[in-house]
């Protein structure tokens, strides 16, 4: 599948792969403070943002798609930074094309398999009827009676598009819903990658737990760890911090 992509800066390739109802464009500040030292390839994941969608999204699926990506822009080698299931999409990508991948830079998720937490947003974002909403502040409205958290309900509303004077979602929530088992599945469960990986994980955030430290050593001897006091969205919540631990790694 050709992703939707957008390159920013020169020198070294940075691929940047946002997480689940997430976009490149959730990442344009960070994209343009990496952008001063490296060439930043921010994608959009099938399903998500201005990408195609499809009736498929497993974590093969989605690797495939980044190594065609990867062909058309004759990309060698390439550093991944991958948040939460773009974590999980670059893991999947370093298994099958290893030899692609300089470092790995992963978001708050480990390798193992999640349960179906998400559901619950995504039955809240179908059940909306937008012939009857007419504006974001109506639509955050109708999802507060489910959502109660303000924070994921300002995420999710970053999704809503414009199509002839209507309202609707960008991203494509019956194939994600359909295949969340899949992408939700554990990955590299038999590999060892010796590749440099950096681990970011928010000490307020339960994605990566003592035991997955454990684990993705297993998999990645030459993993190292960095935590922030942060929740799930660290880049939103720790922009700072965010930013001297990625440069830091990337300049090593």
């Amino acid at each position: 599948m050709k992703l939707h992509y957008q390159i920013t800066g020169s020198g070294k390739p940075l691929l940047v792969i946002h997480g689940l109802f997430g976009s490149s464009d959730n990442w344009r500040s960070m994209i343009k403070y990496f952008s001063k030292q490296n060439q930043v390839i921010s994608i959009d994941l099938r399903n998500h943002g201005r990408s195609p969608h499809s009736d498929s999204q497993s974590l093969v699926d989605m690797a495939e798609d980044i190594y065609e990506l990867c062909q058309d822009l004759a990309l060698n080698k390439v550093t991944i930074l991958g948040h939460s299931l773009g974590g999980k999409a670059a893991m999947q990508f370093a298994e099958l094309y290893e030899q692609y991948v300089e470092k790995l830079i992963i978001v708050d998720i480990s390798p193992r398999q999640y349960e179906g937490e998400h559901t619950p947003l995504m039955d809240a974002m179908m059940a909306l009827n937008f012939a009857e909403l007419k504006s974001r502040k109506q639509v955050d409205e109708a999802l507060a009676v489910s959502i109660a958290d303000q924070q994921v309900r300002q995420f999710l509303l970053m999704n809503l598009s414009l199509d002839s004077e209507q309202l609707k979602w960008r991203i494509n929530l019956q194939a994600l819903k359909a295949n969340y088992k899949e992408f939700m599945k554990a990955v590299l469960t038999e590999s060892n990658l010796d590749i440099t990986s950096l681990f970011i994980y928010g000490e307020h955030s339960d994605y990566v737990t003592s035991q997955d430290r454990e684990d993705i050593k297993q998999i990645f001897p030459y993993a190292e760890f960095s935590a922030v006091p942060a929740g799930h969205w660290i880049h939103a919540e720790r922009p700072q911090k965010f930013k001297k631990i990625v440069e830091e790694f990337l300049i090593r």
